[in-house]
């Protein structure tokens, strides 16, 4: 069993390693397209990049900071609302808002129309929003809740208590939460960072939207227009480089928040600050924005764009094409989590049970396995279709691009190599939660180990097996690259089709499956509301 779940694993981390292993393929040819990019393409895509993330960790630092400190560590009005509405954003798909806000912004919009209208003005009332300053924005607005949900937890454990010590003590306010409050948060601060700007390097339907120049859209690029599968490897390694690094980063971060994690059994209740008039409208203005702009204000301009698409449609919405690519993403979607749940669950059980003298591998294999949600789905489609190609040179007979090239198998193998980490990461939650020594019982009664997996384990983890499923589903909804490349012929999803038509400035039609996106990425947005009053 452990033989096979390792070669599984092994499997799984193929495209990856068909990245890496185009360094070793290079020749004079090569060598001339690495230099020849590197005088041309390849400064483009470091500076925005690098500009891009740059402005997208500032400012998820400073907003999921600031928010999380403001439920956490004051009471105003609204505030239990927002615990949990300030989540909403992360149910909305970066490359979404940036069809909702391009439309909502743009010169001959009825926002912009009626405001010239009013003030008497000609020209543009603001900057083009197709641009890197608002690809910052937009990536500030979908991912500050990561560092909004790991701080306001880090904020809990303590910040509250040191807080009404510090206030004790004679600090004042300022004091109280600079000096006090979020030096305690600090390594939960940079984790969710960390993991936010994974998310930026990953994004593609956002980059190309916008036209910007980033190694995303530098990958697929190099790809599928211009036919050139050595430089697209290239390229996807430098990314990799750059991701392998904020994974560091995250996971030190990651380390350090334990010793800033315990709760002490004897402390004193402290009850959050009381804000009052100027204080409490600032506090309940800053958490109420990026609720609006992130996640209100978009929706119901979708919505808006699907009436009016609707309204004044010739032959109406193509409800019978949308219902096709509905049941198309709903089928990869629900076929991948269960694939990935099953998997995550007979990796769970295997390490639980202990190292094995005789094959020990399988623990190194399945943490290669949990980088694979770190890594790119451009990089994912690339490693995939280099490693075929290797292996239909090697065997031209196999005939193994009839099996994955441009097929549903191809897909599931791409998305188990990036999501199967998220539900392998549920999993080992829910198995930690259980204690060994009802394993031990079971086994001095002589249980096999399959009954006592079948009969303890599978009850036990019923809601943490559901919870990884549901993450992997909507995952699995909302990516685009990967699918955009290895998708069969004919045969669209939602976010293939929302990207599409945002492409032909269709963003009416674009409007329907952008809103079904959303609506999947609200469930585990529930969960995690749910968890966060459960605490």
């Amino acid at each position: 069993m452990r033989v096979a779940l390792s070669a599984l694993c092994l499997v799984l981390a193929l495209p990856v390693l068909g990245v890496l292993g185009a360094w070793f393929a290079l020749d004079a040819q090569a060598l001339a397209t690495l230099s020849h990019q590197a005088r041309t393409v390849l400064p483009g895509y470091v500076l925005q990049t690098a500009a891009l993330a740059l402005g997208v960790g500032l400012g998820v630092m400073l907003l999921g900071t600031a928010c999380a400190a403001a439920v956490t560590l004051f009471e105003f009005p609204g505030r239990r609302v927002f615990e949990w509405a300030l989540l909403l954003p992360l149910a909305m798909p970066a490359y979404v808002l940036a069809y909702a806000w391009t439309d909502a912004l743009q010169y001959s919009s009825p926002l912009q129309s009626g405001l010239r209208r009013l003030l008497g003005l000609q020209g543009p009332l603001w900057p083009d929003v197709r641009s890197l300053w608002g690809a910052v924005m937009l990536f500030v607005l979908c991912l500050y809740p990561y560092v909004y949900l790991l701080t306001r937890t880090a904020l809990a454990e303590r910040g509250v208590r040191m807080m009404e010590a510090a206030r004790l003590l004679g600090a004042d306010m300022r004091r109280r939460v600079m000096q006090v409050a979020l030096p305690l948060a600090r390594p939960a601060i940079a984790a969710g960072t960390a993991l936010a700007l994974m998310e930026t390097l990953a994004d593609y339907g956002v980059g190309a939207y916008f036209g910007l120049s980033t190694f995303s859209t530098g990958i697929l690029r190099a790809w599928l227009v211009m036919e050139q599968p050595l430089v697209a490897a290239q390229l996807a390694s430098l990314l990799l480089l750059l991701v392998a690094l904020l994974l560091a980063a995250e996971r030190r971060a990651q380390r350090r928040l334990r010793f800033a994690a315990g709760r002490a059994a004897h402390a004193t209740e402290a009850r959050p600050t009381q804000l009052r008039g100027r204080r409490a409208a600032a506090a309940w203005l800053l958490c109420a924005l990026p609720v609006a702009f992130g996640f209100l204000l978009p929706v119901a301009w979708l919505l808006r764009m699907l009436w009016m698409e609707a309204a004044g449609a010739e032959l109406g919405l193509p409800l019978a094409r949308f219902a096709e690519w509905a049941m198309a993403s709903l089928r990869l979607a629900a076929t991948a989590a269960v694939a990935a749940t099953l998997l995550a669950l007979a990796l769970g059980v295997a390490l639980r049970r202990g190292p094995d003298g005789r094959f020990a591998l399988l623990p190194l294999m399945t943490r290669v396995v949990s980088l694979g949600y770190a890594v790119p789905g451009a990089v994912i489609a690339v490693g995939i279709l280099l490693l075929l190609a290797a292996l239909q040179q090697l065997w031209p007979s196999m005939g193994l691009s009839v099996w994955v090239t441009g097929t549903v198998f191809g897909l599931l193998y791409a998305y188990l190599a990036r999501f199967s980490a998220v539900a392998l990461q549920s999993v080992e939650s829910g198995l930690a939660r259980v204690p060994r020594s009802i394993d031990d019982t079971a086994r001095l009664l002589g249980a096999s180990p399959r009954r006592v997996f079948v009969q303890l384990h599978l009850p036990l983890l019923r809601r943490s097996a559901l919870a990884a499923a549901l993450l992997v589903f909507v995952d699995v909804m909302k990516e685009l690259p990967a699918t955009l490349v290895l998708r069969p012929f004919g045969s669209d999803t939602l976010a293939v089709v929302a990207y599409n038509l945002a492409r032909d400035e269709r963003l009416g039609e674009a409007a329907l499956p952008s809103l079904a996106i959303v609506a999947v990425g609200l469930l585990p947005v529930m969960l995690l509301s749910r968890a966060l009053r459960q605490t």
